[in-house]
């Protein structure tokens, strides 16, 4: 039996509902397949911050757009996404203190909430820090963290008020194409459903739907462990989120007095995402609480609450791939690089847009595109840190 749609999204994360409630918002008929759950993959494993600090100007922009969905949700979406005002601290390694100025300076420009504060000044935000290894650091006020899964939902469910289809346990095994042509999907169950344009929004398994039409994607996928912490009553009730480069690690408050800390180095890369999420890698859990340990030794009277991994997809300029590629009718929205979440609702708004009206309006994603390897144009910051995931 065939099914049509006017576009079917191969992924239920949060990229794949932020694309079916932009194109249903267009008056579109979407059709999501995911193999397993919403938010499954590496939604369900996001740390959820939301943030605005990137050193790519692009970025900023998706994510300050973003950042108006977030703290604006039920009016924009309806639901709940979560979000929790926080206040977000940005540590860098001393040598990027200069590229940290500018690209506060460059954040302002857009109008980001964000300056440039001293050691001194985060010592007063969160008086347990050790503040002694930097001189400044970057702070977002009205910055936080949300709920991914809640978030992807949220959106799925409004998609899916406005005409879009979810169609979960449903796995892809097939690109239909026709003279160079997308038409559709075969999935496991040898269901066929037909439309002119098809996205790939998989996750860590872009590059086996990719494939499918023999594009072969400059992409990998990285691992990421997550602990949770029980955090010493002495600590308070909540704390900033921080991303903290000098001890290659960010961390978060969660509900029931929890920290969320997760690790920037020693990632894997390139193992199956199918692989088992419930535990953490060997020696994770060791190595976190060293890290928020040096920052924060207050933590040593911590205990651990729980941790696990997850996986997602990791492309060669740790930056998204988006846009049109291979046969006509084809998109790609993947290799998010461990950065997705926070810039989600405003990618799929600009992808929206691109598809429907032949160029994005709200930021201008273009050059995510993937013909840009090829091109030798990775995406690079004018003031760059470090690659993150290492």
């Amino acid at each position: 039996m065939a099914h049509t749609a006017d576009v079917i999204i191969i992924g239920g994360g949060v990229h794949g509902a932020s694309l079916a409630f932009h194109l249903a918002q267009r008056g579109l008929k979407p059709l999501v397949l995911e193999r397993k759950f919403v938010a499954a993959g590496a939604t369900g494993r996001s740390s959820g911050l939301v943030r605005m600090h990137y050193d790519l100007r692009l970025e900023c922009e998706l994510v300050w757009k973003s950042f108006e969905y977030f703290r604006n949700w039920e009016d924009m979406v309806g639901g709940t996404c979560g979000f929790v005002r926080t206040g977000f601290i940005r540590i860098v390694q001393p040598q990027y203190e200069d590229a940290l100025r500018a690209n506060v300076a460059m954040q302002q420009e857009l109008g980001i909430p964000t300056l440039l504060i001293t050691a001194d000044d985060v010592k007063r935000l969160a008086p347990y820090f050790e503040v002694g290894d930097f001189t400044y650091a970057a702070y977002e006020p009205e910055s936080g963290y949300a709920d991914p899964p809640t978030t992807a939902a949220s959106l799925m469910d409004a998609a899916r008020r406005m005409g879009a289809t979810l169609k979960t346990g449903v796995q892809v095994t097939e690109i239909l194409t026709d003279d160079s042509k997308v038409r559709g999907v075969r999935t496991a169950d040898g269901t066929t459903y037909h439309a002119p344009l098809v996205v790939n929004a998989a996750g860590a398994w872009a590059d086996r739907i990719a494939s499918m039409v023999g594009l072969d994607l400059p992409f990998t996928t990285w691992s990421h462990d997550v602990m949770f912490i029980r955090r010493p009553k002495a600590l308070g009730p909540t704390h900033p989120t921080v991303i903290d480069d000098i001890h290659e690690m960010y961390f978060r408050p969660e509900q029931g007095r929890l920290t969320l800390v997760g690790l920037e180095s020693g990632n894997p890369l390139g193992e199956d995402p199918d692989t088992d999420t419930e535990h953490p890698h060997p020696g994770f859990v060791e190595r976190a609480v060293d890290h928020i340990c040096r920052r924060i030794p207050m933590m040593e009277e911590g205990s651990l609450h729980s941790a696990h991994r997850g996986y997602d997809g990791l492309s060669d300029d740790q930056r998204a791939i988006i846009g049109p590629a291979g046969p006509e009718g084809f998109w790609l929205n993947c290799g998010h690089s461990g950065t997705g979440f926070k810039i989600a609702p405003a990618t799929g708004l600009s992808l929206a847009e691109w598809m429907v009206d032949g160029e994005p309006h709200t930021v201008d994603i273009r050059p995510f595109a993937l013909s840009r390897f090829a091109e030798g144009r990775p995406l690079r910051a004018e003031h760059p840190y470090a690659d993150i995931w290492r």
